[in-house]
């Protein structure tokens, strides 16, 4: 205990009451999937997601993803990711959904653990905490992005990749979804400018290059989209009008597995079921 009649010490000694005790440590064996903040990780339960199966129009992307999170899971080489492309297509579902099938079929080797927007910058403390567990870790930031004048995010992340003093441990990959390949946005006039023209955006194209598997997802065609909706409707037993279905979409602007979806919870929902 401080000296009381110290002003100084009571000083200190209140300023100790109103810090906040540092965060709790996560058992990284305990839990399938975590939220890390920046600062600790909170473990989850239960991860929500569809069965592969369930996920249509992306097979091609499906195949690679889950054989990827199998081998990472199985402990052998795996690919860091890059999902990039049109919003809804099911980029992070296909990871969730991913992770969940190998950890059905390899119980307790694998984990997710989902980086938040404001913890980016914390993510070498993370592999540092990760890179000491006998377990398998998926490192997942949804939905990346820069701003244009953004030059140390990128940096971080190609270092993260390529095997810098930072790069991630061997039990650890990063799937990363973004809404262009490029993860930076691109501006004719990188293109125009006369001193060394191509070295900003080969510096940002560069990022795509560095994931041993990088996949398009575009927006479904309107068979595709039916396909989705009737796969996710079945899956209820509910029955639709394609006709309605195509309105839905055009209303929304996107035929997407995620407007499919939305329009399977509104049959649910007249239904009286639950989705």
């Amino acid at each position: 205990m401080a000296d009381q009649g110290d002003p100084l010490a009571r000083i200190a000694d209140a300023l100790d009451r109103l810090a906040p005790p540092p965060p709790a440590q996560a058992d990284w064996r305990a839990f399938p999937a975590y939220v890390w903040d920046g600062r600790a990780a909170r473990g989850v339960a239960r991860i929500d997601a569809p069965a592969l199966e369930q996920l249509r129009g992306i097979d091609q992307q499906k195949a690679r993803v889950a054989e990827n999170v199998r081998r990472l899971a199985n402990g052998v080489a795996a690919h860091d990711m890059l999902l990039w492309g049109a919003r809804g297509m099911g980029k992070s579902a296909l990871v969730r959904s991913a992770v969940l099938a190998a950890q059905a079929d390899m119980p307790g080797t694998l984990a997710l653990v989902q980086a938040g927007a404001g913890a980016f910058d914390a993510l070498p403390a993370l592999f540092a905490r990760l890179g000491e567990v006998d377990r398998r870790f998926l490192v997942f930031i949804d939905d990346l992005g820069f701003a244009d004048d953004d030059t140390t995010g990128p940096r971080q992340l190609r270092s993260w990749l390529e095997g810098g003093v930072e790069a991630r441990p061997a039990n650890i990959r990063l799937a990363v979804t973004a809404n262009r390949r490029a993860i930076v946005a691109r501006h004719m006039a990188e293109q125009d400018d006369p001193i060394n023209p191509r070295d900003v955006t080969d510096d940002k194209l560069a990022l795509a290059d560095r994931f041993g598997i990088a996949l398009g997802f575009h927006v479904a065609s309107q068979d595709v989209f039916l396909e989705i909706v009737a796969t996710y409707a079945a899956a209820l037993g509910l029955d639709f009008e394609e006709s309605e279905a195509i309105e839905w979409a055009a209303q929304r602007g996107a035929r997407s597995g995620r407007s499919a979806w939305q329009f399977v919870t509104e049959l649910a929902g007249r239904a009286g079921a639950s989705a």
